[in-house]
């Protein structure tokens, strides 16, 4: 969204937005717009919302909107050639690492999950190859040590947005110069899967943390506590031994909960039972008695 509200503010004419269709959401599961559409329509722009860009309606809409260039942000579907070759000055995407790092579906995540110090966005000239293509401009940061995918995430959508503005500038007065992303150094970005959240206290305690942080806001990475799922939202790793099997409890006070692994301590700070909403470690010691308790089982 914030590349959004940029080209509402440039001197850039936006035609038209597409985004997916609504989604049932909320408890309710009552049909909501994205933010991308609720922007759109605080601005007054035309929307689109195809449930599919392979068809010919699709392509022959498009045409319509004889758009110069189109902008591509985490749209989440595939963009077929025809669609690619529509705009006179092709696809731009704007994508959240460093190409050709961590190219695919879920470039924040991994990155934290894999531990690494920086990262960034680069705008890219779209071709038919996942995240394959030229790239116009980087622009890079470094990943806080308590980072998470949602403050990661949000700061690389403003730094998005602003690059996005140079590298659009760039195009207009024909000075953009494409560069070929390097051979060496290509990661991909799976798709999170929600099988992925359960811990594996067997891990090392920065792996551990690094996953908690990855998986906020989602998939949340969760253990079993007396067949019951606690999700774990805050933790960190403490200086301690981990004299006891991977996911024992070694001690609980206010600062939290000291659960041994299988390298270090991790201290679990906020949690959130099933049902429960979520809340800091001393709150839930109130109701709950974890001597002895083994985490994962």
């Amino acid at each position: 969204m914030p590349a959004l509200e940029a080209l509402v503010r440039s001197s850039h004419r936006v035609v038209a937005v597409y985004t997916q269709p609504d989604r049932p959401a909320g408890r309710g599961q009552q049909l909501a717009a994205s933010a991308v559409k609720q922007c759109a329509v605080r601005h007054g722009l035309p929307v689109e919302q195809p449930a599919t860009l392979r068809e010919s309606a699709a392509v022959e809409l498009l045409q319509r909107w004889a758009p110069d260039v189109m902008i591509v942000a985490a749209y989440g579907l595939l963009l077929p050639q025809s669609i690619l070759q529509t705009p006179r000055l092709g696809c731009i995407n704007i994508h959240a690492s460093l190409l050709p790092r961590w190219r695919g579906a879920a470039p924040i995540q991994r990155a934290i999950a894999a531990g690494d110090t920086q990262t960034g966005v680069t705008i890219m000239q779209m071709e038919a190859g996942l995240d394959t293509g030229p790239m116009l401009l980087t622009r890079a940061v470094p990943i806080e040590a308590r980072e998470t995918a949602a403050s990661l995430h949000d700061r690389l959508a403003t730094l998005g947005a602003d690059a996005l503005l140079v590298a659009l500038e760039e195009i207009a007065q024909g000075t953009a110069k494409p560069r070929t992303q390097p051979a060496d150094g290509v990661t991909y970005a799976t798709k999170l899967r929600k099988e992925e959240a359960a811990i594996d206290w067997s891990q090392p305690a920065a792996q551990i943390d690094r996953q908690i942080r990855a998986f906020d806001p989602w998939p949340v990475a969760e253990t079993r506590l007396h067949g019951q799922q606690l999700r774990v939202w805050q933790a960190m790793p403490v200086d301690a031994t981990a004299s006891r099997a991977p996911g024992e409890v070694l001690a609980t006070s206010a600062a939290g909960i000291d659960v041994s692994t299988g390298e270090g301590v991790l201290r679990l700070t906020r949690v959130q039972s099933a049902g429960r909403k979520a809340m800091s470690a001393a709150e839930f010691l109130k109701a709950h008695r974890l001597d002895g308790a083994v985490l994962g089982s």
